[in-house]
Formats: C-alpha cells, sequence, structure tokens
C-alpha cells in the first residue's frame, strides 16, 4: 500500500514486453505476402514493423517487400487480422507471468495495454498462463468518428488505468512507443531489455531496465516510491 494509502497499479504492454509474440505475427504477415506472390520475411526482421499497430504494421511489411497494391492497405490488414492467431509460435518471456502474479499477491492492479485487438490479447494473454482481468487492445478506445486510438495517445493508458482506481502507477514496455506512451501519461517507465527496441536503452530514458523478469517488482516498487 502506498503513503496514501491507495493500491499501486502497473500497466504492461504485451508485444515484446511480456510476450515474445513476433514469430506469430510473422506467419500471419507472411500469408498476407504468400498471397501476393511474395517472398517471406524473417522474424527479425518483421520485429521493427511492430509497434505502431497493427495497420501501421501491416504497411511496413507490404512497403518492405514492394509497395501497398492500390495504395490501400485496409483489404491487406483485414486478411492479417482473419488470419492471426496469437498463440501460433508466441512463447512467455521466462518470470514474466511470475512476476505479475508475485506484484498482484503484494495488492498491485495490474492492466495490460497493446496495439493488437483486446480479444486477441486476451486470447494471447490466458493461452500463456497470465492472469490479468483488465486489457485495453488497439480496439478499445475509440476518437472522433469511431478511429482506433492507439499508443503512445495518452487516452490509451487513461483507459488501463481506470479500473484500476486511484495510486500510484508505473508503465512497463520494451519500445520506442511503449517510452513516448508513458513519457505523454506521466508514468514512469520500466524498459524491458529483451523486447523488439531499436534504439539504445539510454536514448529511451527509462526510470530503469531489466533483462530477467525476477527484477521487476524491486523496480516497479521503486518506481512508484514504495522502496
Amino acid at each position: 500500500m502506498s503513503a496514501s494509502g491507495h493500491a499501486p497499479r502497473l500497466v504492461c504492454d504485451l508485444d515484446g514486453t511480456l510476450a515474445d509474440s513476433a514469430p506469430s505475427l510473422c506467419a500471419a504477415g507472411n500469408r498476407v505476402l504468400a498471397g501476393l506472390g511474395r517472398p517471406p520475411v524473417d522474424v527479425e526482421t518483421y520485429k521493427t514493423f511492430v509497434g505502431r499497430g497493427q495497420r501501421v504494421q501491416v504497411e511496413r511489411l507490404l512497403t518492405h517487400t514492394g509497395g501497398v497494391p492500390g495504395g490501400d492497405v485496409t483489404p491487406f490488414l483485414e486478411a492479417f487480422r482473419a488470419g492471426y492467431d496469437p498463440l501460433e509460435a508466441s512463447t512467455a518471456y521466462p518470470g514474466a507471468a511470475a512476476a505479475l502474479a508475485a506484484l498482484a499477491a503484494e495488492g498491485w492492479r495490474i492492466a495490460v495495454c497493446t496495439q493488437k485487438t483486446e480479444a486477441k490479447a486476451r486470447r494471447l494473454l490466458a493461452g500463456l498462463g497470465f492472469e490479468v482481468a483488465h486489457v485495453v487492445g488497439g480496439d478499445s478506445v475509440r476518437g472522433e468518428g469511431g478511429t482506433e486510438v492507439l499508443k503512445p495517445d495518452p487516452r490509451v493508458i487513461g483507459a488501463a488505468l481506470a479500473p484500476l482506481g486511484e495510486g500510484p502507477a508505473a508503465y512497463v514496455g520494451d519500445s520506442e512507443t511503449d517510452a513516448e506512451t508513458a513519457a505523454a501519461a506521466g508514468l514512469p517507465f520500466l524498459l524491458h531489455l529483451e523486447g523488439y527496441r531499436k534504439s539504445t536503452p539510454e536514448a529511451l530514458a527509462p526510470f530503469a531496465s531489466f533483462s530477467a523478469f525476477s527484477e521487476l517488482p524491486a523496480l516497479a516498487r521503486k518506481a512508484v516510491g514504495l522502496a
């Protein structure tokens, strides 16, 4: 419990943070490419497309492999989503589920905030053994005209924090988008070093960084002033 008497809160990114999901995303992307008669890309290349939502992800994939046919990514995004199974080749990072469970046992309130759709995120989390009640996906928050609101927009973090009540909070992520998200929301940023970032850790200016999830509980406590 914090000095204010409120339970601390933790918001976690999913892809590249809790789960190495790039292999599943890459498999779905390569099926889109196969439909166009294009050769597949490897997982390491595909990781560079991840982070700004699935529309941008598919657009980057198509641009990298020869361009967006007809200039409209929408039909290829729909094909990607139809063929995407988040559990196809994804794995949880070692110790990630245990670290969140340990924090929950201490009274932390936890949410996951991701660019993938909420349904796919919940399927992935459940399939990998995470017990997280509050999930905000890329289709959970809508702006003017019904458009999807995505990270780093602080409204997304607001939606993730709202059901967790009052209390100090921190954000855990792995990428440039996550660093921007934490900054926009005014939250200390804990950087998972084994994810999909393209920059150096120093460039993302985290409160702290970690490779092993056994380190996360202590860092989270420090981030919200409990240690």
